[in-house]
């Protein structure tokens, strides 16, 4: 890349959730391009066996990449991403950067020993999240909540739609624990948003929590990443920005303006 060209940035995920990725890269990276693939036609990709999940990533980056020679390609998606990394970077000599549960800097954060992650069923029965723990979380007790709707909660939320407090409560549940450790009465303290839907609804979700605990949102962590992968190039202004969504479905009017706040106001046919 000439270094005086705005960076290209492909943002992919399932559906709508690595818009939040989207938008602590935006904040990072201002002046580059950015389009983001968002693969709701199959959403949600927990449904998917690993090998239909691994061709279906496969085709539609490449198809993207046809019309945008991303530099970086951002995997803003935790379930693709525990399967799917060592297959793209391997066929693309960009750097490919992923989303994974933030296991590490819960363990480190933690004062009570108590740590959930809250998450799809399909990334927190994947052994990528095994290991994490296993590697990082030695002397911690890690709550492993695989929550069947709340990215579902946050698709329809994004696009204008209402949620009632008492769904969303029983996603978020299973992630507050109680429990007696070295003869002390402790709780849930950190509680990990592995899934990059969620955070597009963390006011909902911490006004329902039964306690407060701090929210890991890897966001954040990703832009620094991929500012750091760009070399710190960087291009003046804002950037353009595009989106496309396989299933097609024309946005609703509540979605249609969410889309403009994250920059998004070219929607391409894919």
């Amino acid at each position: 890349m000439n270094p005086s060209e705005a960076p290209k940035i492909l943002v992919f995920d399932s559906g709508l959730g690595g818009l939040s990725v989207l938008a602590a890269l935006r904040e990072k990276l201002p002046g580059a391009e950015y389009f983001y693939l968002g693969d709701d036609a199959l959403f949600p990709y927990g449904k998917l066996a690993p090998d239909v999940l691994i061709a279906r990533v496969d085709e539609v980056i490449a198809k993207a990449m046809q019309g945008f020679a991303a530099d970086c390609i951002v995997i803003a998606c935790n379930t693709a991403s525990t399967l799917v990394l060592p297959h793209l970077r391997a066929r693309y000599s960009m750097p490919v950067v992923g989303t994974v549960p933030a296991i590490k800097p819960a363990a480190e954060r933690t004062k009570s020993g108590l740590v959930s992650v809250l998450a799809t069923p399909g990334t927190v029965s994947r052994d990528y999240t095994a290991d994490l723990i296993r590697d990082f979380a030695t002397g911690v007790d890690v709550t492993l909540v695989g929550a069947p709707r709340l990215a579902e909660l946050a698709e329809r939320a994004l696009r204008g739609e209402a949620l009632s407090d008492a769904d969303i409560s029983a996603e978020i549940a299973p992630a507050f624990v109680s429990a007696a450790r070295a003869g002390e009465a402790v709780r849930t303290d950190v509680v990990v948003l592995g899934c990059t839907h969620y955070p597009l609804i963390q006011a909902r979700i911490e006004a329902l929590a039964p306690w407060p605990v701090e929210w890991i949102d890897p966001a954040p962590a990703i832009a620094r990443r991929v500012a750091h992968l760009l070399g710190g190039r960087e291009a003046p202004g804002q950037g353009e920005g595009r989106i496309a969504l396989t299933a097609g479905r024309p946005a609703s009017p509540a979605l249609a303006q969410a889309l403009i706040r994250f920059g998004l106001e070219d929607q391409v046919a894919f």
